[in-house]
């Protein structure tokens, strides 16, 4: 009995020293993790550098972070994959998420999507909300694996279902178009909107959409707009392109035609092409801005490079026509003709002009007719009245 009592006795102390040692190596953890938070990286370098050197894997994989963003040190993409591999091979799941991000961007290691595939399994398979998501990602565009939007789903779903907000974006967006699951709006609804109530612009944007169409809720512009304004302060291009468009319309809002222009300048200047080709209408036309015809060319012209049809089309006709510009038929067809390819109706009855008086082109009766049939088709009263007469 004494026997039996000094050897509980042992293992009593054994058992406590354990305890010990992983308290003070959490204790120690959770400095650097609070120095990190406050971005004091030298701390956290030197608190996570002696657990590492113990083995704590999450404290290796902090100081592979370091290492390979930067932080507190220099880049040093060597010793970064050293400390993520060990956290890795110690059945860490973010170290084998990082792992797999290193492997997908070749950070420190040849690019390998296969590669990235196996780490992001290994966390996604212990429930890392990243590493499920990032095989959502890699299965919906096919990158170390064949795309597989079924497959893609699942992995969003286990992500959505823990509260990840990107993966209900991506979860949301597959149910609004069908991808990988039966297209149900409400369930892209649900999704979308538990995502933007986390502030993800882009889902708040399409909750948006939702409430602007109807789309698996009752239609509701006001909410709509609410969203897209959230979306918008975010930065989110589409968003502030719709917003400008719900106040130059007054939906679910006053109209505000000056306001419409702040929101869509902002989209605008950063490369939104419907936001630059409506910047050109408002010039145009004097509307929420002094009329500026120069000004309306080169906002039109931005969208026609990125190849926005009714840019494309409408820069044409300025250029035929010396509107804010010398006349030119030359550059005329060289925007109208593809905006007439593409099935502009306006550019396709100035098309059917340009042939039949010979405007920048050879006159050619049947190729005249040609175009005009097309707009007339689309409704164009003035291909209809052509065709009446050249027929």
């Amino acid at each position: 009995m004494r026997i039996m009592r000094n050897l509980l006795q042992i293992l009593t102390l054994f058992i406590a020293l354990l305890w010990a040692s992983g308290d003070g190596q959490s204790d120690d953890f959770q400095k650097g993790n609070a120095a990190f938070k406050k971005k004091d990286y030298a701390s956290a370098l030197r608190e996570w550098s002696a657990l590492a050197k113990q083995g704590h894997a999450r404290a290796q994989n902090g100081l592979g972070l370091l290492y390979l963003n930067g932080l507190g040190v220099k880049v040093d993409t060597n010793r970064a994959l050293k400390w993520i591999q060990k956290s890795a091979n110690a059945d860490d799941p973010r170290g084998q998420v990082n792992l797999g991000r290193m492997f997908a961007r070749g950070q420190g290691v040849p690019k390998s999507d296969y590669s990235a595939i196996i780490w992001f399994s290994r966390a996604a398979e212990q429930g890392h909300t990243r590493a499920q998501y990032n095989l959502g990602v890699m299965y919906e565009n096919g990158k170390g694996v064949p795309k597989d939007p079924p497959i893609a789903a699942k992995w969003y779903r286990l992500a959505a279902e823990q509260g990840y907000a990107n993966a209900q974006f991506k979860l949301g967006y597959f149910y609004n178009q069908g991808l990988g699951v039966s297209k149900n709006l409400k369930t892209g609804f649900k999704w979308s909107k538990l995502a933007a109530e986390q502030k993800h612009p882009n889902a708040q944007y399409n909750t948006g959409i939702h409430y602007q169409y109807g789309n698996g809720v009752p239609k509701n512009l006001k909410t709509a707009v609410k969203w897209y304004r959230l979306s918008a302060e975010q930065g989110f291009a589409d968003a502030q392109l719709n917003l400008g468009f719900m106040y130059e319309y007054g939906k679910g809002i006053s109209k505000n035609t000056k306001t419409a222009v702040d929101w869509y300048r902002l989209a605008a200047k950063q490369g939104n092409a419907d936001a630059q080709s409506n910047m050109g209408v408002m010039y145009e036309n004097g509307k929420g801005v002094s009329k500026n015809l120069n000004t309306a060319i080169d906002w039109y012209r931005l969208a026609a490079k990125q190849g926005h049809t009714r840019a494309q089309g409408q820069l044409g006709w300025m250029h035929l026509n010396g509107e804010g510009i010398s006349k030119d038929p030359k550059t005329a067809l060289k925007w109208i003709k593809p905006a007439a390819d593409k099935g502009d109706k306006f550019a396709q009855g100035n098309l059917g002009y340009m042939y039949e008086f010979g405007v920048g082109v050879s006159k050619d009766r049947k190729t005249a007719i040609k175009w005009y049939r097309l707009a007339a088709n689309q409704g164009s009263a003035y291909a209809k009245k052509r065709l009446k007469i050249l027929q």
